[in-house]
């Protein structure tokens, strides 16, 4: 079985909705970092000096290649990353090798079969 991961950056108050459609479209769990920063096309505004952001989380999924374009569009729409500049980005890279995944491909295995 064949891994990706997908990395997702976005606003903090969209990530358990982010958690939650990833499940659903076949996810079997996630990593979610805390207090990632970034920068887009547009610099982040100041206000006397000070920087204005919004908190945002990485999330990490590792999950099997023939579901994550689905899981990979599920994610962009429910973090609306397309419907306005600067809410966060999505994407995925190849996973060469993975250990501690036995449970998961056990469970992904009879999922995967369906998809085919």
């Amino acid at each position: 079985m064949h891994f990706k991961l997908l990395i997702a950056l976005l606003e903090d108050d969209k990530t358990d909705a982010v958690l939650k459609a990833a499940r659903d479209a076949g996810a079997t769990g996630a990593t979610v970092l805390n207090q990632a920063r970034g920068e887009g096309l547009k610099q982040a505004k100041t206000f006397f000096g000070l920087t204005l952001e919004t908190q945002r989380d990485m999330v990490l999924f590792l999950v099997e290649e023939h579901l994550s374009r689905k899981i990979l569009e599920k994610v962009a729409e429910v973090g609306q990353f397309d419907a306005k500049p600067g809410t966060g980005i999505a994407f995925q890279i190849d996973v060469e090798d993975a250990m501690g995944v036995a449970q998961q491909v056990q469970k992904l295995t009879a999922v995967v079969e369906e998809e085919l």
